[in-house]
């Protein structure tokens, strides 16, 4: 990627590229959560299993010892199979001994590549690509920012790590010199604890750099990942679909509405209105309907067109406000009001009704006739 690229590429990533990212096997991975894990697991062994260990590994190679003299190798394919029974023996005795320390070992590498919220397997990783075996892309690798912070960081791990080792082991000669009772059997003493020491500061050495590794590959994935706001239109209308085409479909979906409206609205008992902003118009046949349905509904440009076919067909158009609004936003085209909603509308229906038959009365409360010929 050219730095004009690179440059022109100044918005964050959507979920949609990150997610396709990760997809391509392409996450931030930090190698020095595996070198962490790799000293804590040594950390773990020697503290809890090495003591467990060692007798069970040396009482095995003991017991070889022991019984060398008394084993017996026949000739031929005899011989062939008694060495493999004694080769299989020890193999599955040192197995046995060492069984918990691959155990901790694969357990760590497994908990450090968790511990990075980001696993992925993808196919995509193992392709063979031009990229990776260009000259020219090597170069700028080798003098990319990534490389010089790999530098300095295995720089720092060297110094840091080298300068402990030497300090402890200092620190564990001149023990054994000033003891007065250095004996070789006390020599394997001052080493475990020289270890022990010398892998608890790395440990905890380690875990800063895992933390500032961790945090550094992170930025620059996400940094990798920015997009300009070309790639944000084009992912736009991929997602969304073209604007004209959408155009096209929403102005064939107000067609239809309006085809819709002009058939059952006619068919009407009354129209709710806000008064301009939405309009509701409701059916009621009695005996038919359970409760009132809406046929048609809309606001803005819908709504003046239903108050002028209602019009045009001598459907009464009431004014109610908060009944239009609550109407409009919780009833579907095709369905029956709700039940909380039946007291309010039939006592406007009773009311159109009476007026018909030439009997006059004040109208339900909160409601004004607008249109009734």
């Amino acid at each position: 990627m050219s730095e004009e690229e690179q440059s022109s590429k100044t918005e964050e990533p959507t979920e949609r590229k990150l997610r396709k990212a990760r997809d391509k096997g392409d996450v931030p991975a930090s190698r020095e959560t595996g070198n962490l894990m790799s000293v804590f697991s040594l950390l773990v062994i020697t503290v809890f299993l090495l003591p467990l260990v060692l007798p069970n590994l040396a009482g095995v190679l003991r017991g070889l010892l022991e019984l060398a003299g008394q084993i017996e190798i026949g000739e031929d394919t005899a011989g062939l199979a008694d060495i493999g029974a004694v080769s299989g023996q020890l193999s599955r005795g040192i197995a046995a001994a060492v069984a918990p320390v691959v155990a901790v070992m694969v357990l760590a590498a497994l908990f450090g590549v968790l511990i990075q919220g980001e696993t992925v397997v993808a196919l995509e990783r193992i392709k063979p690509k031009a990229s990776k075996i260009s000259p020219i892309a090597g170069i700028k690798r080798l003098f990319s920012a990534d490389t010089l912070v790999e530098f300095l960081k295995n720089v720092a791990k060297v110094l840091v790590v080298g300068t402990l080792a030497v300090f402890i082991a200092h620190g564990a000669v001149t023990a054994i010199w000033q003891s007065p009772d250095a004996v070789p059997e006390s020599f394997l003493t001052y080493v475990r604890q020289a270890v022990l020491r010398l892998l608890i500061a790395t440990t905890l050495f380690l875990v800063v750099i895992a933390v500032i590794d961790i945090l550094w590959k992170r930025a620059q994935w996400i940094k990798k990942q920015r997009m300009s706001m070309r790639e944000l239109r084009d992912e736009h209308k991929d997602s969304e679909g073209d604007p004209h085409i959408k155009a096209k479909r929403n102005e064939i979906r107000r067609k239809r509405a309006r085809q819709r409206i002009a058939t059952t609205v006619p068919t009407a008992t009354l129209v709710l209105t806000n008064p301009t902003h939405y309009a509701v118009a409701l059916k009621y046949v009695p005996g038919v309907d359970r409760a009132p349905v809406c046929v048609a509904k809309g606001t803005g440009l819908m709504a003046a067109q239903i108050r002028r076919i209602a019009r045009e067909n001598d459907v009464a158009i009431v004014e109610n406000r908060p009944l239009a609004r609550s109407l409009h936003a919780i009833v579907e085209v095709d369905s029956a009001i709700p039940i909380e909603h039946w007291q309010a509308v039939a006592e406007i229906i009773g009311y159109i009704m009476d007026l018909r038959r030439n009997i006059r009365r004040k109208p339900p409360a909160g409601s004004q006739l607008r249109d009734l010929d």
